[in-house]
């Protein structure tokens, strides 16, 4: 699995012009799921998100994570972080994981996160999706389980 974490001070997802999700400070995490994700990918990806030290302590120094701060925590499928790229000018998808299978690993992951963080919001598998945020710092960073 892959979640492109920001930093942001604010993040929410609308969709057909509803709010679905918002979160202050904290993580937005894009989720992408390859075919070779299983149960064991989704714990070790939660677990990074929750445990990454990208939060600034005392001096400044990234070294608290969004549990530490006690920030949202706001997941969005996105299958885009799963596309080939290598070659040619559109990308490929086919190192992204069948809709099913995805499905059930992100939905496991809401789970799983609402079980051991809070707050959690999340987008919706399959929905046209507004995503909007605020990146703090800015820091992003590409994290794969």
């Amino acid at each position: 699995m892959i979640a492109l974490l920001q930093r942001v001070s604010t993040a929410s997802v609308t969709i057909a012009g509803r709010l679905q999700a918002s979160i202050g400070p904290g993580l937005l995490a894009l989720v992408g799921v390859r075919p070779a994700d299983g149960p064991p990918e989704v714990d070790r990806l939660l677990d990074r998100v929750l445990r990454y030290r990208i939060f600034p302590d005392e001096q400044g120094r990234m070294n608290r994570s969004v549990t530490d701060v006690g920030g949202g925590l706001l997941l969005v499928p996105q299958f885009t972080l799963a596309a080939d790229t290598h070659k040619g000018l559109r990308p490929g998808f086919s190192r992204a994981a069948p809709p099913e299978q995805a499905r059930t690993l992100f939905e496991t992951l809401v789970e799983r996160a609402c079980e051991r963080h809070a707050p959690v919001g999340s987008g919706v598998f399959g929905a046209d999706m507004q995503v909007s945020l605020t990146n703090d710092g800015p820091v992003t960073i590409w994290l794969e389980s």
